[in-house]
């Protein structure tokens, strides 16, 4: 058995993950390596920025403030009284207001890093985790890592913390589950792929050079950060699952099996704590 575990971590993480070594070394001990490394400067900055922004912009509230001031000196008291209006309304729905959260992610998590990737270092972004091909080769990893989650969603699921937290969309009848429901699902489902890109793509794979397999643990950091104020047992989960998915990323050079991985979660959660309401039936 010990052998077996042994052989299957070599293969698809131990084997992999040391060849990122190998080369992050020989950089380091290149000519190059000798020099300022702008790339590892330009990701970790773009990323401070990034976040910065999702912090203070993911709700249309929050810009009301400097939104306003700056319309009301362009064009007037009665513009920026308008812009409150409409940012009132799309704040005070759901629908929109959730909508505005995703957008943001996707503008922070992956607009903006890919703007950086490709005009401000002028590299590929598929070398940064969006590549597809021979990522099916390591469909074992994923299956063991639904096979662990999966349950684990389901049990911690009945806890008053995760049925007040899930899902973001909130359904207080059957009759809710319905098309408004299913696209915030698909809208929450793209924002999973962002935020894998931005973390276990342009953090890890934009700092491997100068780090080596360490830029997952670099990545872990913020990553942990994200989840403050959810629960306690899932903030706590965020440092694990952030570092195995970051030495996913790093050995099959793709974001995609950590991204499909967070989805499933996240669809698990949101679907569990529904059945445990007897909204929905599994």
């Amino acid at each position: 058995m010990t052998s077996r575990l042994a052989a299957f971590w070599n293969r698809y993480l131990g084997d992999p993950l040391r060849a990122v070594e190998a080369d992050s070394l020989a950089y380091r001990q290149s000519e190059e390596g000798h020099r300022a490394d702008w790339k590892t400067m330009t990701v970790l900055i773009t990323a401070a920025v990034c976040l910065t922004i999702q912090n203070f912009f993911s709700h249309p509230s929050r810009i009301a403030g400097p939104g306003g001031f700056a319309i009301r000196h362009l064009s007037g008291d009665a513009d920026a009284a308008q812009f409150h209006k409409t940012l009132g309304e799309w704040g005070g729905n759901q629908g929109d207001s959730l909508t505005w959260w995703a957008a943001c992610a996707l503008v922070t998590y992956a607009m903006i890093p890919v703007l950086a990737i490709k005009f401000g270092l002028r590299e590929r972004v598929l070398d940064y985790g969006f590549k597809v091909r021979g990522i099916l080769v390591s469909w074992p990893v994923y299956a063991l890592f639904v096979a662990v989650m999966v349950p684990i969603v389901v049990v911690v699921s009945a806890e008053e913390r995760f049925q007040e937290s899930y899902p973001f969309y909130r359904i207080a009848s059957k009759d809710e589950l319905g098309r408004d429901f299913l696209m915030w699902e698909v809208l929450y489902a793209l924002q999973f792929v962002a935020l894998e890109f931005f973390f276990r793509g342009f953090i890890v794979h934009g700092t491997k050079h100068r780090f080596g397999i360490y830029s997952t643990f670099v990545m872990m950091v913020p990553y942990c950060m994200i989840h403050f104020g959810k629960p306690l047992s899932e903030c706590t989960a965020s440092i694990i699952a952030g570092i195995a998915l970051g030495f996913v990323s790093l050995a099959t050079r793709s974001i995609w099996l950590g991204a499909t991985l967070h989805i499933s979660v996240a669809w698990s959660m949101d679907f569990a704590t529904l059945a445990r309401r007897g909204l929905v039936e599994l």
